[in-house]
C-alpha cells in the first residue's frame, strides 16, 4: 500500500465543515451561482490552498465534455528535431489556453499505440501526431474519434491532414550546389525509407544528380534508421568500400550525422573527410566543428503553430489546410 494519502473533495469538506455538495461548488468555481456565502467559499478554498489540494481534472473533463488539453506523440524525446518541435509548440499551446500532455512512441508502432490510448484516456481534446507508420487505417480509426492532425510526417490519405517541411526543395539546392563544383559523386545516408521524409529526403538528392547531369550509382544511397548509431556503421561500411570517405556526403538528419562524425573522429581522419559535408537539421555546435558543413534547419516554431492552429480548428470544426514550410539555409561552406 502506497504511504501517500490522496485526498478528496469529501476530506476538504470535513476539514472546512462543509457538505461534500458545497465543497464541490466552491472548488469547481460556482459558489456564485449556488449562492454560497464568501465566508463559506473562503474557508473551503483555504482549506484546499493548507493541503495542496487540486480538483480532479479527470473528473471535470467528463462532466464538461472538454479538459483542455491536447496530446502530443513524437518518436524520440532525445531526437533534436522532436525535441525542438516539442519545446516550439508548449508555449503557443499555453497561450490558446490548453495545456500539453507528450508522450514518445519510440518509432515503434505498437508504443505509439499504447501512446495514443493514454492519451484518449486522459481525456485530451485532440491529437497533434508525428507519425510512424505510413498506414492510414493506424490513424484514420483514431481521427474518427476525436481531431487530430499530424505534424513534421504525412500519411498519404486526404482525410489526414499535415504540415511538413519542405525538404525536397531545400536537399536539392545544397546537393546541387554540391556537384556545380566538380564532384564526380556523392553519398546518401538515411532513415527508414518508408517513411516520408526520407521519401521526400530522397527525392531532393535525386533531383539534384539530374540537375547535375550525374547518373546515381550502386551504393551511393544507404539507408537504415535515424540513430547515431546508424550514421556511424554507414559511414564505417561506406569508408571500407571506398577505401577513402565518399567526396560528398549527405546525412538525412543530425543524428546520422553525429554517428559519421564520431567515426571520422575516431580514427582521426578530419584532414582526409569528405570534401563537403551536407545534412538536414541543424544545430549551433556545427559552427564550432573543423569541418564546414551545410545543413538544412526545419522551422520549429512554423510547424508547431501550423499544426496547433488546425488542430483547434479541428476541435471548433473549421476544415484543416495541410502545407509545408519553407527551410532555412546554412552555408557554412561559403564562410570564409
Amino acid at each position: 500500500m502506497s504511504k501517500y494519502k490522496r485526498l478528496t473533495i469529501d476530506d476538504i469538506a470535513r476539514m472546512a465543515g462543509v457538505s461534500r455538495t458545497t465543497a464541490s461548488m466552491v472548488l469547481n468555481g460556482r459558489a456564485e451561482q449556488f449562492r454560497i456565502s464568501v465566508a463559506t467559499k473562503e474557508r473551503v478554498l483555504a482549506t484546499a490552498s493548507e493541503n495542496n489540494f487540486q480538483p480532479s481534472h479527470s473528473a471535470r473533463a467528463l462532466r464538461s465534455g472538454c479538459s483542455n488539453t491536447l496530446g502530443l506523440v513524437i518518436p524520440e524525446l532525445t531526437n533534436f528535431a522532436h525535441a525542438s518541435l516539442a519545446q516550439a509548440m508548449e508555449p503557443i499551446c499555453h497561450l490558446a489556453g490548453y495545456q500539453m500532455l507528450v508522450v514518445s512512441s519510440n518509432d515503434d508502432p505498437q508504443q505509439e499505440i499504447a501512446g495514443i490510448e493514454h492519451l484518449i484516456a486522459r481525456q485530451v481534446d485532440g491529437l497533434i501526431i508525428v507519425p510512424c507508420s505510413p498506414e492510414p487505417e493506424v490513424y484514420l480509426k483514431w481521427s474518427a474519434r476525436l481531431p487530430l492532425f499530424l505534424v513534421d510526417r504525412r500519411v498519404d490519405n486526404p482525410s489526414l491532414p499535415f504540415v511538413i517541411t519542405d525538404a525536397e526543395g531545400a536537399v536539392a539546392e545544397l546537393v546541387f550546389d554540391a556537384l556545380k563544383t566538380g564532384a564526380s559523386e556523392v553519398y546518401y545516408f538515411g532513415g527508414q525509407p518508408h517513411l516520408s521524409p526520407s521519401i521526400d529526403r530522397l527525392q531532393g538528392f535525386r533531383t539534384a544528380l539530374s540537375q547535375s547531369g550525374i547518373k546515381e550509382q550502386p551504393g551511393w544511397v544507404r539507408a537504415r534508421d535515424y540513430r547515431r548509431s546508424s550514421g556511424y556503421e554507414l559511414m564505417k561500411a561506406c569508408y571500407q568500400d571506398l577505401g577513402r570517405y565518399p567526396q560528398v556526403l549527405f546525412t538525412g538528419a543530425i543524428t546520422l550525422l553525429e554517428g559519421a562524425l564520431a567515426f571520422i573522429s575516431e580514427n582521426r581522419h578530419f584532414n582526409i573527410a569528405p570534401k563537403r559535408i551536407i545534412t538536414f537539421d541543424d544545430h549551433n555546435l556545427l559552427d564550432c566543428l573543423p569541418l564546414k558543413i551545410d545543413s538544412i534547419e526545419q522551422d520549429s516554431h512554423a510547424l508547431a503553430a501550423a499544426s496547433l492552429e488546425n488542430l483547434i480548428g479541428l476541435i471548433n470544426r473549421k476544415k484543416p489546410v495541410s502545407g509545408a514550410v519553407p527551410a532555412r539555409l546554412h552555408w557554412r561552406s561559403r564562410r570564409a
